[in-house]
């Protein structure tokens, strides 16, 4: 199937009424609640899908997805996830981190939440414990927000003399705050100095790479984020635009042309969502069924872009690296 095709059969399926998907009424439905758009959750979207048919369900053969895209405007998401109930989902997915997840707690005590989330679900009270969720929800975490400072480090030793460092953070993110401490605070370990800039819009951006440039900052750090991830083409080329060497979190912004990444693989966390989601159609409860935790962390960085910005990655670092694209 073409991207095309496949963006357009996301982007369709949440606006469809019921008749349109009249064959599928047998099945059983999963609702796809996130916080972003479709277009960037495309490989997500196929990671969820694989883990699912390893559990048997293919979509339009023995299941039904419902897709429902908040597009970046989070006050759309409790109407999204109270229309997923109202269609009797058997299981909501809930991608794009907090905001979709507590949406989701919010509509519902009762139908089955799967989860992916960067942050600690114990402290947004979605879960009671890792091991032994309770409740209706469970799911991936990746905690990624807990690798800032690793995050730092990695571009220190990219971009040794860049002293001052920006950190792009989205200010509606629930740990803006938190990831903004964890930096400082490595960052005066590491002798560096940090300089904010916020955006929580496409629109914010170019201020804030005007402002970054203002501040001479030598390198960036953008944090992790739903809706910095969902954006990661324009970050990437502003990045190149304003000649910034910059870390992300997932792989998929090094593979846009971005100069590395480091965190968890988001498309094996919606892969291994998708199993969840297939044992719990099958009759697990997300009570018995422990959070999943990351237990690899990858580094990757695209050679090509640091051989623009007229970087030497160090040997020692390409040989850590998980991969290394050229």
């Amino acid at each position: 199937m073409r991207r095309r095709d496949f963006i357009k059969g996301v982007a369709v399926s949440t606006v469809l009424p019921l008749p349109a998907r009249a064959q599928q009424r047998a099945m059983p439905l999963i609702g796809f609640l996130c916080s972003a758009s479709p277009q960037p959750w495309v490989s997500f979207v196929t990671g969820f899908r694989a883990g699912l048919k390893e559990t048997g369900y293919v979509d339009e053969q023995n299941v039904a997805i419902e897709f429902r895209w908040a597009e970046g405007q989070y006050g759309r998401l409790p109407a999204l996830a109270a229309e997923l109930v109202h269609r009797n989902a058997a299981v909501i997915f809930a991608a794009g981190g907090p905001p979709s997840v507590l949406a989701a707690k919010a509509a519902t005590v009762t139908t089955p939440i799967v989860f992916t989330l960067a942050v600690d679900p114990i402290k947004l009270g979605i879960v009671a414990s890792l091991n032994h969720p309770g409740g209706n929800a469970t799911g991936v975490g990746l905690f990624n927000v807990a690798v800032e400072p690793k995050k730092l480090e990695i571009l220190h030793q990219l971009v040794p003399k860049a002293l001052k460092i920006g950190v792009l953070v989205n200010p509606r993110n629930a740990n803006a705050q938190t990831i903004t401490t964890e930096l400082q605070t490595a960052a005066r370990a590491l002798g560096l100095q940090i300089h904010i800039v916020n955006a929580s819009t496409e629109g914010e951006f170019g201020a804030a790479f005007t402002t970054l440039v203002q501040q001479q900052v030598g390198a960036l750090v953008v944090a992790a984020d739903p809706f910095l991830n969902s954006q990661r083409e324009a970050l990437v080329a502003l990045a190149a635009q304003h000649v910034l060497p910059a870390i992300y979190e997932w792989r998929e912004f090094t593979a846009a042309g971005g100069l590395a990444s480091y965190g968890t693989s988001i498309s094996d966390a919606y892969r291994q969502a998708g199993v969840y989601t297939g044992r719990i159609l099958k009759g697990e409860k997300p009570a018995d069924l422990p959070v999943v935790q990351p237990t690899k962390f990858e580094l990757v960085i695209n050679i090509k872009t640091a051989k623009t910005l007229g970087l030497d990655v160090p040997q020692t670092m390409l040989v850590a690296a998980d991969e290394v694209i050229e």
